[in-house]
């Protein structure tokens, strides 16, 4: 696949962009006057409740879900303006980690990061070879790659899924609920991973939850969907009991 350059971020400095935005499925307004911008190395929480737009906003960065209204920009790309074409281009610049995974299970770990690789263009072995053990080494799964997903727990399984997020050196990390199907002391352990990967590889990551302790423990700016509005929380302004399901 040839690739196709784009300025990560946009005239104001942001990564992410969306002004006067609306994010609907079919005829189905979900989130109305949507603004938010987000810098490159931020890690912003996406929170509410079940069905209040958090996984449907990531939807619509990565363009499973058209965007028609308002300023839309992500990763290099206007949202509005995105053709079916170019997708592949948008997706390569961000990596998504999804609630249940994802994993193919009839492949081991090697092999599901290998699929991706050459379903996004990659062709020299030995490259693809240098830069599976590169991610799994950054969640510390190096020696995991023959395994095969059933053989590996569920947190174990989530740090694969943050590696495949990682293989084509993405700019943006969406996470949707990554934690969801994890014990909490394993949560943990995804959390301070994700941190250290904002930090330290200077990745931006955006991550939808409604686990609010994770919240609690590891601090970051906060974005609460809520009566089909987007409102910016500070940390001491949240009140976590009343937002438990």
């Amino acid at each position: 696949m040839a690739k196709e350059t784009q300025p990560v971020i946009n005239k104001k400095g942001n990564i992410v962009e969306i002004s006067d935005g609306l994010v609907r499925q079919k005829e189905n307004i979900i989130l109305r006057d949507v603004n938010l911008e987000v810098k490159p190395g931020e890690f912003v929480y996406l929170i509410g409740r079940v069905g209040s737009g958090k996984s449907s906003l990531l939807k619509t960065f990565y363009g499973d879900l058209p965007f028609t209204d308002g300023y839309g920009f992500v990763v290099g790309y206007s949202l509005k303006m995105l053709k079916n074409r170019q997708l592949p281009y948008l997706r390569r610049k961000m990596g998504i980690v999804f609630q249940d995974f994802q994993l193919l299970t009839d492949r081991n770990v090697y092999d599901n990061l290998q699929f991706v690789l050459k379903a996004t263009g990659w062709k020299n072995q030995t490259d693809m070879d240098h830069q599976i053990r590169d991610v799994l080494s950054k969640v510390d799964m190096v020696h995991k790659g023959y395994k095969m997903p059933h053989q590996l727990s569920g947190g174990e399984q989530q740090r694969i899924g943050i590696a495949r997020s990682l293989l084509n050196k993405p700019d943006l990390i969406l996470a949707d609920e990554p934690t969801g199907n994890l014990d909490p002391d394993t949560s943990d352990d995804l959390l301070e991973l994700l941190h250290h990967i904002c930090k330290e590889e200077s990745k931006t990551v955006i991550m939808a939850t409604h686990n609010y302790g994770l919240i609690k423990k590891f601090p970051g700016r906060t974005i609460r969907c809520e009566n089909t509005r987007l409102v910016e929380s500070a940390q001491e302004e949240i009140d976590f009991d009343q937002l438990i399901e």
